[in-house]
C-alpha cells in the first residue's frame, strides 16, 4: 500500500513539472496559486481497541436434534432389608363348653375303719397324682416332640414352658397362641427371676419374651397388649433400636432384657394361666 502512494504522488509531482515548463510564469503562478493537490499520507498507526459492543439479537432456534437410542437395561439392585413385621392379632374369643357328660356308675361301698388318716393321705395323693397327670397332658399338647422339652415352671396362677425350637418373634407366638397361652410375660421381680433361673438351668443363654413395640415405636407392651407399668429390667443402653429394626425383646440369661430384631430366631417361653389349663 505504501508503495503505491509513494508512486502516486511521484505522479503528480511530474504532471505539476510538466505543465510548468508549456505555461507561462505569471499564468502558472496563478494557477499555481488556484490548484490544491491532495496526497493520501502514510497510513497511521493502529488506534486503541473500542469498547466491546451492545449484544446482537439472539438467533434462529435451530432444529430439534433425533432422539437417541434406549440404553441397556441396569443390573438388578441387591434385597433390601427386611420390613418391619405387622402387629400381632387379638386373641380369639373362648370356644364354647361342650356337653356334659353322663355320671359315672356307683362305687364299691367303702369298708368301715378308723382310719381317717390313711383316707388324707390317699387323698392327698390322689390330688398329686392328679395335677401331675394334668401337667403331663398339657406337656404332650403343648410341645411337637419330647425333644422340645425342658420341664415346666410354675406359680399359683401361672405355668411356663421353655421351648427348645427356634422360632421368629411371630411364630413364637403364633405357638404359644395355638396352645392357649402367650409369650412369656415377666411383669415382676419374682417373675423375672423364675425365668432367668429357668434360662439358666436349661443351659441358654437367651430366648424370646413376650414385649414388643411393633405397633408404636418405643411403646413397648406385652404380649397381651397390655401396657407395661413401672417394672422392668433393661439392660444398660437398652432398648436403642438398632439399625431401626429391633422391634422384639429377648431375656438373657442374667435376667436383663434388650430389643432385637423380630425376624430372627431363637428358643422362647410361653406362659398359660392355670385356669385355662
Amino acid at each position: 500500500m505504501k508503495r503505491d502512494l509513494v508512486f502516486l504522488g511521484t505522479l503528480i509531482s511530474l504532471v505539476f513539472l510538466s505543465l510548468l515548463r508549456s505555461g507561462s510564469p505569471q499564468h502558472l503562478a496563478e494557477e499555481a496559486c488556484s490548484v490544491q493537490i491532495l496526497v493520501p499520507g502514510l497510513k497511521g498507526d493502529a488506534g486503541e481497541k473500542g469498547e466491546k459492543g451492545s449484544p446482537g439479537r439472539p438467533g434462529r432456534v435451530g432444529p430439534s436434534g433425533e432422539k437417541g437410542d434406549m440404553g441397556d437395561r441396569g443390573q438388578k439392585g441387591s434385597v433390601g432389608r427386611h420390613g418391619k413385621i405387622g402387629p400381632i392379632g387379638s386373641k380369639g374369643e373362648k370356644g364354647e363348653m361342650g356337653d356334659v357328660g353322663p355320671p359315672g356308675p356307683n362305687g364299691e361301698p367303702g369298708i368301715p375303719c378308723e382310719c381317717s388318716q390313711l383316707r388324707k393321705a390317699i387323698g392327698e395323693m390322689d390330688n398329686q397324682v392328679a395335677q401331675l397327670t394334668a401337667e403331663l397332658k398339657f406337656i404332650k399338647n403343648a410341645l411337637p416332640s419330647p425333644a422340645a422339652v425342658a420341664g415346666v415352671r410354675e406359680t399359683d396362677n401361672k405355668i411356663y414352658l421353655l421351648v427348645k425350637e427356634e422360632k421368629r418373634y411371630i411364630d413364637a407366638q403364633l405357638y404359644c397362641h395355638g396352645r392357649g397361652g402367650n409369650l412369656g410375660m415377666p411383669k415382676d421381680e419374682a417373675a423375672n427371676g423364675l425365668l432367668a433361673s429357668y434360662i439358666n438351668q436349661a443351659g441358654l443363654t437367651r430366648v424370646f419374651i413376650g414385649i414388643n413395640d411393633l405397633e408404636r415405636e418405643g411403646t413397648f407392651v406385652y404380649s397381651d397388649r397390655s401396657p407395661m407399668q413401672t417394672f422392668n429390667k433393661w439392660r444398660n443402653g437398652e432398648p436403642n433400636n438398632a439399625y431401626d429394626e429391633e422391634d422384639c425383646v429377648e431375656m438373657v440369661a442374667s435376667g436383663g432384657w434388650n430389643d432385637v430384631a423380630c425376624h430372627i430366631t431363637m428358643y422362647f417361653i410361653c406362659e398359660f394361666d392355670k385356669e385355662n389349663v
